[in-house]
């Protein structure tokens, strides 16, 4: 781990991360990526990528799977003691050059329109600073400046602001949002560890959105807790829904807190 300063505070960094430059939403740096570049598609392979619930979500839809078959095929879930709660992890194809499953060489990324949140940073990285009781976390954004990409040689330049936004980063930090708010939750703060139970509950609810649907339908979940208004079929038939929906049940059934109001005589702490 990295340690630097951001606004008065100490921020431990990913080795990942380590040595990068650190840039402002307002400052510039050049990229242009496309299919006359010696290196196109070369940052395709033997890479890690993580995914968030939105990439999980979008991937499976546009594969025509479940989540729970997508989990299964196509990522996963390594178990560290470091780690406060799981991560899942893209699974490359098992060849020399370790490459993305879902690129081809000649016409590039076959669910471009879908791909994952770390594929439509690149070249930035991202870091959010350790939870803080009452402090909302603010991003750290990083440039990489690797070797092999000519595309960082481009006359076209972005601010980190213009990037965000011609990737269409913002929508999906709307709908993770409450994602983002549970994995930098204060709970944690002095390296507090979920246990078994909970651990499997996060990464149901977080990535498995087909299940966690089963669960909020065909468990005692509605028996036991009163929603508002029409939240019902919203759940039942949007995926967005579900998605912002499951950082509620997250925050009650982790750590407790009055995001679902219980029915009479139901304690709703037991699942």
């Amino acid at each position: 781990m990295t340690k630097i300063k951001n606004k008065n505070e100490t921020v431990e960094l990913p080795y990942g991360l380590r040595d990068r430059r650190q840039l402002k939403k307002n400052e510039h740096f050049g990229f242009d990526c496309h299919d006359r570049l010696e290196c196109f598609t070369r940052c395709c392979g033997d890479v890690t990528i993580l995914l968030t619930p939105v990439d999980v979500l979008r991937l499976s839809r546009r594969l025509s799977i479940s989540t729970t078959d997508f989990l299964g095929r196509h990522t996963l879930t390594p178990i560290t003691k470091d780690l406060q709660l799981p991560v899942v992890m893209l699974r490359m194809n098992d060849d020399p050059d370790k490459r993305c499953p879902f690129m081809d060489t000649a016409q590039g990324c076959a669910v471009y329109p879908d791909r994952p949140w770390s594929c439509r940073m690149y070249p930035l990285g991202m870091a959010l600073p350790p939870a803080r009781a009452g402090v909302e976390p603010e991003p750290i954004y990083f440039l990489f400046e690797d070797d092999f990409c000519h595309g960082r040689r481009e006359k076209k330049e972005w601010t980190v602001e213009q990037w965000l936004k011609n990737q269409g980063i913002a929508e999906r930090e709307e709908l993770e949002q409450g994602f983002y708010a549970v994995v930098s939750h204060p709970w944690f703060i002095g390296g507090r560890k979920l246990d078994p139970k909970r651990l499997e509950m996060f990464y149901m609810t977080s990535f498995d959105l087909d299940t966690f649907r089963r669960f909020v339908f065909s468990s005692t979940f509605l028996d036991r807790f009163d929603l508002e208004d029409g939240l019902m079929e919203k759940l039942r038939n949007s995926d967005e829904e579900l998605l912002r929906f499951s950082p509620r049940w997250l925050r009650f059934s982790l750590f407790g807190e009055p995001t679902l109001k219980a029915k009479d005589n139901q304690s709703g702490r037991n699942s």
